[in-house]
């Protein structure tokens, strides 16, 4: 019966749609902030091999996913705080998959600027900051790769991070279409596919990025591609 009620009923009650945009905020923020994580992880682990372990030690790792998830969470409580003050006193159906900013202020009868400007600072901050994080470390990363005098070295180096950089280029040039264009040109139909692609699109990619790099995966596909005659 429980199945049958969430398979017709499409209706979310207000506070479950503040709730929903809370936890989807917390999630969003704590990416980005942990793509730029990795970046300075993978600096520490190309550029300073011999001190790694204490560069990256586990309490410097539970200290940055610390921080990582309060950002997230002030972040997001922020937004939903300001969200949910507004008034809706028109429509109540949201031509969205899930309660998010760009529909919710369709729907406001309120004056949204602080919501604006709130949306372009504090998130723009965190977006602008991880994106030159992951730029600085990849910057210093191609110095120190350089440097390499193996070809082979230098290779493998490189190959490590090209999962990274393209979970990064996707998921990052996401966010930036989907939040920080001008209003006047949002299309609901068009931010529902973008929305789609990050939360499922992309989780599902990721996967698949990082353990294509992996040595195992690699041997594995290759003995399923001789077990059906390919070459």
């Amino acid at each position: 019966m429980l199945v049958h009620i969430f398979a017709t009923d499409k209706s979310i009650p207000f506070y479950g749609c503040a709730l929903q945009f809370f936890i989807s905020c917390i999630f969003v923020d704590s990416e980005c902030l942990l793509l730029a994580v990795m970046a300075f992880d993978r600096y520490q682990a190309i550029s300073n091999p011999w001190l790694y372990t204490v560069n990256m030690s586990s309490k410097v790792c539970s200290l940055l996913m610390a921080g990582v998830y309060l950002v997230g969470v002030t972040d997001a409580l922020l937004h939903t705080t300001l969200t949910f003050r507004l008034c809706f006193c028109g429509s109540n159906e949201i031509n969205h998959f899930f309660c998010d900013l760009p529909p919710l202020f369709i729907l406001s009868c309120s004056d949204i600027q602080l919501n604006e400007l709130a949306l372009f600072t504090v998130f723009g901050f965190i977006e602008l900051s991880t994106i030159s994080e992951v730029l600085v470390s990849y910057c210093y990363i191609i110095l120190s790769v350089l440097k390499m005098p193996s070809a082979e070295g230098r290779l493998k180096a490189f190959s490590t991070c090209t999962s990274h950089l393209t979970a990064v280029a996707i998921f990052q040039g996401t966010m930036l279409f989907m939040y920080f264009r001008p209003s006047s040109s949002y299309s609901l139909d068009q931010d529902k596919m973008t929305s789609l692609f990050y939360t499922l699109v992309i989780p599902m990619l990721n996967p698949l990025i990082y353990s294509l790099q992996n040595k195992d995966v690699k041997q594995a596909l290759e003995r399923v591609k001789s077990s059906i005659g390919f070459k």
